[in-house]
């Protein structure tokens, strides 16, 4: 097998998402656009994608690192909306469009119809995610909308199962179905239950860090696996487990965080780029298979099927976000006040991703009686159709519509005032638990080393309040830039040194590598790690 072409894609994928961070376009909309022409330049290999891969073995980690950076507390204190959009408006979604598809197009068989509202149904987790970062959505709505992404993808699965069965002939009743959905959902959750503790004791007591970060890779792919096993949700198994260990994350050791944030953050940039270019590359096949369908006839149906998509959403999500506060007095009074326009970022956010395109992928060629399946080539491209819509369509004007609607975003003030305070509590709680120990003789140290201890402490506590006082007149740092920019060049100056004495011979190249490994932790610790922004 040749490898060389998925290679190319990787590196290809990485550059384009590399120079996006450059630009004000979000790197995703970016890579689906040149995917979309590349798909065309000569030499540019046909690259299909396999639902056996993708789901399996790209979508785990994809929801994982999603997951394991979601706030527990956050999801919880919204689970409501969560709930009604990542289950109810799936299904009402998944029959809606369906319905207005068989309304539409002409033969297209209800259950076949129903496949295709199940496949377009979920938005996509890792396009909500990298979508919101970039547009700066108010905390809320940004917990809602990852909330939904999580989830929704095995909601959407299982309707597909259902609606597929039909279709094929191998018959579902609505027993049935409501029997599926919930194998699917109450045994993927139990999975991950019953997953979540003996991993988290396994991460907390490996003492090798190496150890521990390949249990982290591993860990997606075992709770996907186990839970589709016994035809469970891999998908609610995942995120079960990924939020336990997000939460929990601070009784792992620091050598492992800072190991897995590092792994993670490259996996992540690597599979997001590279599923965003696939998506674009479809192209070339989807039209293709088109077959009987002239390409004018199929386009009317995929310009009234995105607009199906998008209006259903809003039909949905205004009344789920009104009606309850109508009802209940305790939802009035325990949640904020929301006007129109939270409801308005949430319906256009509902971008579709790679999921969709998997499932579609999936659907069998020929039904149970050897016939093939009904309208397949229609419902694959009208899913390719409306995935690049969303993406391009509502992905490229939803920071416009965010900047329009004025939404307040995040109060970086409020937030760097109340990270001060933390630190201040904690530094307090140190500074106690310093003296109490020097207080042991078992303890005795130089002066200057508790000096330096006190002073590291000391640094801790006043470099976040050094962040809202005032910037220096000339450069226009801050007195944190400057201790760190001046720290940074100290480091350096004995970095060089190393170097030139190993070039000498003075000493030799393993000593030289523990001497700059000294450094770059030095460095580490005077430099905060920076956002992706």
């Amino acid at each position: 097998m040749d490898a060389l072409p998925l290679v190319a894609l990787v590196a290809a994928s990485a550059a384009v998402a590399g120079l996006a961070r450059r630009t004000p376009v979000p790197p995703p909309l970016l890579l689906v656009v040149l995917g979309l022409a590349g798909s065309y330049l000569p030499g540019v290999p046909a690259y299909t994608l396999d639902a056996h891969i993708v789901l399996p073995l790209l979508l785990p980690p994809l929801l994982y690192t999603a997951a394991v950076d979601s706030s527990y507390l956050d999801l919880r204190a919204n689970i409501r909306p969560v709930a009604l959009l990542s289950v109810g408006y799936v299904l009402f979604a998944t029959v809606a469009v369906g319905w207005l598809a068989y309304r539409l197009v002409p033969d297209l068989p209800l259950t076949a119809a129903l496949v295709l509202g199940a496949v377009i149904a979920p938005p996509d987790a890792v396009t909500a995610a990298a979508i919101a970062r970039r547009v700066g959505l108010p905390a809320r709505v940004t917990t809602i909308l990852q909330g939904e992404s999580l989830v929704n993808d095995a909601t959407a699965i299982t309707a597909y199962k259902v609606a597929l069965a039909a279709a094929v002939g191998e018959g579902m009743s609505w027993g049935g179905g409501i029997g599926e959905f919930l194998l699917a959902s109450v045994g993927g959750v139990g999975v991950g239950l019953v997953l979540m503790v003996p991993l988290h004791w396994l991460r907390t007591h490996l003492k090798e860090p190496l150890l521990q970060n390949t249990l982290s890779l591993l860990i997606p792919f075992v709770a996907y696996a186990a839970a589709e096993r016994v035809h469970a949700s891999g998908v609610l198994a995942v995120v079960v487990v990924a939020l336990y260990l997000g939460h929990r994350s601070w009784q792992v050791d620091f050598a492992t965080r800072l190991q897995e944030a590092a792994v993670w953050k490259m996996v992540a940039f690597i599979l997001e780029s590279t599923v965003f270019a696939l998506i674009g590359l479809q192209l070339p096949f989807v039209l293709k298979g088109l077959g009987t369908y002239a390409v004018a006839e199929a386009l009317w149906y995929a310009v009234a099927v995105f607009l199906a998509v998008v209006v259903v959403r809003f039909l949905w999500v205004y009344p789920a976000t009104y009606v309850p506060r109508l009802l209940s007095k305790r939802i009035r009074e325990r949640e904020p006040e929301t006007n129109w326009t939270s409801p308005l970022i949430v319906g256009w956010a509902g971008m579709r991703g790679v999921v969709s395109l998997a499932i579609a992928f999936s659907i069998p060629l020929a039904a149970s009686d050897g016939e093939a399946f009904p309208a397949r080539n229609l419902v694959l491209f009208l899913t390719f159709t409306t995935v690049i819509g969303t993406l391009v369509v509502q992905g490229l004007t939803l920071p416009v519509l965010v900047r329009v609607l004025k939404l307040p975003g995040r109060d970086l003030q409020a937030e760097t005032l109340a990270e001060a305070q933390a630190q201040s509590e904690a530094s307090t709680a140190a500074e106690a638990r310093l003296e109490e120990l020097l207080t042991d003789r078992r303890n005795c140290l130089p002066q200057p080393l508790t000096d330096r201890l006190r002073t590291v402490l000391e640094r801790r506590r006043n470099a976040v309040w050094e962040r809202l006082g005032a910037a220096n007149p000339v450069t226009g740092e801050s007195a944190d830039d400057t201790y760190r920019r001046l720290a940074g060049e100290m480091i350096e100056a004995e970095r060089e040194v190393f170097v030139r004495l190993r070039d000498e011979r003075r000493i030799d190249d393993e000593m030289m590598r523990t001497l700059l490994r000294r450094l770059d932790l030095e460095e580490a610790a005077a430099y905060r790690e920076e956002s992706d922004g």
